[in-house]
């Protein structure tokens, strides 16, 4: 009889897969707390012993989160009782059981006697039942967690067991998390009641798990790895073998500098399949611009200056820290006022690294990027600062100002720069009607392309070279080329 608090396994099923440790424990303590009375064993504890639990709580609050930590803090005030408190929870109270975590952080914090019962975790009796091992890469997540996700919190080509999914809502939006990185008809198991005499496995595709009739408190969802090359660290692991000793002997020369090209020339093809509006293209070209992420980082882990996951950790920390309008409690009415935010943010960052007085807004443009791409940003950047006017027309009269400011340029230098703030100027009307200048630009290229082919096709048919047309007969056929490429494109 003392202040303390028992935490109990009940194992996976009813009462002949009880420690004898626990039912020992059980027999003589009185009374006991269970975490949910919806389980096999709940109905076979000793006939001297009072049962509470905790079922109530999950009518009481929305979020799993919330239901789990007041019944970590209603267990500490029990165990603060001269008689202390046993609490008692499906499986193993260190496998899948957040509420013991919680509790073993508190009764810590306040130097409370605590004491562990084990019990057989739902794992050994399902993967039994799949006859699978769980050392092979196998994931182990929570069904009300993964729901709250977008995306799955493990790689795909890693198994996985999906525990607490007994309804048909938390069935429904876990598949909608999976269905982002495995096909709608993806055959998964669904193993019920496993352990018990009512055991039995499910074979489905993904999108049909919210319609078993057998979901249920003792349910879980097996998901199957997919094969090898689903996942980011498949490919870490490629090419951390193309650059290891035995490796590709060009792979393996490459250096940070000796890959800058190939940089910016996947960047560009990734421009250009997004020009083409080709997702097949697109796929190819993103896939070739991740392979020089990753040769960059593997570069850098080798040369022990970073690794990929500081990478991926630095640009998560920077999402999350620059949108507290998603991430936190700030509230904005607009775009303009998030770009207003996501500017002071980066002043504050700019700041607090000690270089508030050696770099500006401006300083974070790369003075590599196309000419147009700059002149954008900058104005981009000026307008999240006040620094732009208050509608259109005076945007457009600058336009018209620099056109006449080139045509009466005397110089050659004059007319340079002259002819600098027009486009810039071009830049700042095309930014005010929402356009990309650098996507317009090059699909005008692109729109010249095709129109200057159609005149050399048809200087063709007649017999002739492109240079022996008369400017009338190419422009004739250039308004033709117009008509015939949009027929074309309508077809």
């Amino acid at each position: 009889m003392t202040p303390s608090i028992t935490l109990i396994g009940l194992g996976p099923a009813g009462a002949q897969l009880l420690t004898r440790e626990a039912w020992d424990w059980l027999s003589q303590a009185g009374e006991v707390y269970l975490r949910t009375s919806l389980h096999p064993c709940a109905a076979e504890l000793p006939e001297t012993l009072a049962v509470h639990s905790f079922d109530a709580l999950y009518e009481k609050h929305d979020a799993l989160a919330d239901v789990l930590e007041d019944i970590a803090q209603t267990v500490l005030t029990l165990g603060r009782r001269e008689q202390g408190v046993s609490y008692a929870v499906p499986g193993s109270p260190w496998v899948a059981e957040e509420s013991c975590a919680r509790v073993l952080e508190l009764a810590k914090e306040a130097g409370l006697p605590t004491r562990v019962i084990n019990g057989m975790s739902f794992l050994e009796p399902v993967c039994a039942a799949l006859g699978i091992d769980p050392s092979n890469q196998l994931a182990l997540i929570d069904a009300l967690q993964l729901a709250e996700q977008n995306v799955p919190t493990f790689p795909p080509s890693c198994g996985a067991l999906i525990h607490q999914i007994g309804t048909r809502r938390d069935a429904s939006e876990v598949k909608l998390t999976l269905m982002s990185a495995y096909p709608d008809d993806y055959p998964v198991r669904l193993v019920h009641a496993a352990g018990t005499a009512q055991q039995s496995v499910e074979d489905l595709p993904l999108f049909a798990i919210d319609q078993s009739p057998r979901l249920g408190l003792l349910s879980t969802l097996y998901v199957p790895p997919r094969e090898h090359g689903r996942a980011f660290e498949d490919l870490q692991e490629i090419i951390a073998r193309l650059r290891a000793p035995d490796g590709c002997p060009w792979d393996r020369e490459q250096t940070h500098l000796s890959l800058r090209p190939y940089l910016l020339q996947e960047s560009y093809e990734v421009l250009e399949a997004l020009d083409h509006e080709n997702p097949d293209e697109l796929r190819e070209e993103l896939g070739d611009l991740l392979l020089q992420i990753l040769l960059h980082a593997q570069v850098a882990t080798e040369a022990e200056d970073f690794n990929m996951t500081d990478v991926i950790q630095a640009i998560s920390a920077k999402l999350i820290r620059r949108h507290p309008h998603v991430f936190g409690e700030v509230r904005v009415s607009s775009v303009d006022n998030v770009l207003q935010n996501w500017e002071k943010i980066k002043a504050k960052e700019r700041e607090d690294n000690g270089k508030s007085q050696k770099t500006g807004m401006l300083d974070g443009i790369p003075l590599a990027l196309p000419a147009l791409t700059q002149a954008d940003q900058i104005q981009r950047r000026a307008k999240r600062v006040g620094f732009d006017w208050n509608s259109i027309e005076p945007v457009l009269a600058k336009v018209r100002e620099e056109l006449g400011e080139l045509e009466s340029a005397g110089t050659s230098a004059e007319r340079q720069a002259e002819a600098g703030d027009l486009l810039f100027a071009a830049v700042n009307l095309i930014r005010w009607l929402d356009i990309d200048p650098e996507t317009a630009l090059r699909e005008c290229n692109l729109r010249f392309r095709r129109r200057f082919a159609y005149i050399k096709a048809e200087a063709a048919k007649a017999g002739k070279q492109v240079d022996e047309l008369s400017f009338e007969e190419m422009d004739a056929l250039w308004e033709a080329a117009k008509t015939a490429i949009i027929a074309r494109s309508e077809e």
